[in-house]
């Protein structure tokens, strides 16, 4: 049997999509030593408050574009970290699982931390296990040393050094990557494009692809792992 792979930047209790990326793979690579974006999505998603999406952010020290994930330091202070945790008390309070998740990110929140990657990986290494996700979880700036690579072709050798003949990617990269580029490197690439399957939410309309913490809050880990991670097509 054959070993498949992806490759996302760390963010923050990112949505579903993202677990299920891991659900998919063996090996989980946490592209850390690429370049922070500012304004995206690694210190920054939605929840639900009063029924609206509400974006929450991780306050950071001097985040810059020019600086690696990695290198990029989260603000030590616990005023924005009980300020973030009363926001998803005030909003979740009264959802089925509300103290399961309410402990989770706590625990994430509260752990030492330095950088938002640091930080970020925590929240989805916490998931996964909640999840019971069996996958494999490695950062790119520990093992592989290629980051004068490029674009596709350093995810072709990140890859070859895990020993994977498969690449699976969001399918957001469809744009980006082509099968034919990944078959030359002697790789199958595949896509993975996600259902947004609606689940119990506080809101009157379902508001889809939210951070996971919406989720959390509001579906047991076992419908989870029945029925919203199996929820994606394959191209």
């Amino acid at each position: 049997m054959g070993k498949s792979v992806a490759i996302m930047q760390p963010y923050f209790f990112p949505y579903l999509g993202y677990y299920q990326l891991l659900r998919e793979v063996d090996q989980f690579i946490i592209y850390d030593d690429v370049d922070f974006i500012n304004r995206g999505w690694i210190n920054r998603n939605n929840i639900l408050v009063n029924r609206k999406p509400f974006l929450f952010t991780i306050p950071l020290k001097k985040a810059s574009q020019n600086k690696h994930i990695r290198d990029t330091e989260v603000v030590q202070e616990d005023k924005w970290k009980r300020k973030l945790l009363k926001t998803n008390t005030m909003a979740y309070q009264k959802s089925p699982f509300f103290q399961k998740a309410i402990d989770l990110i706590e625990d994430v929140l509260f752990s030492p931390h330095e950088s938002i990657a640091e930080l970020s990986t925590a929240s989805i290494k916490k998931v996964r296990d909640y999840l019971n996700l069996e996958v494999e979880l490695t950062e790119s700036s520990v093992p592989f040393s290629n980051s004068e690579l490029k674009a596709g072709d350093r995810l072709i050798d990140i890859c070859r050094q895990c020993g994977a003949d498969r690449y699976v990617n969001p399918s957001g990269g469809m744009t980006l990557y082509t099968k034919e580029q990944f078959a030359a490197g002697g790789l199958t690439l595949d896509f993975l494009k996600s259902d947004p399957v609606p689940y119990h939410q506080t809101g009157e309309e379902f508001t889809p692809y939210l951070s996971m913490i919406d989720v959390l809050m509001n579906v047991s880990p076992e419908e989870i792992s029945d029925q919203l991670l199996p929820a994606y097509s394959l191209i």
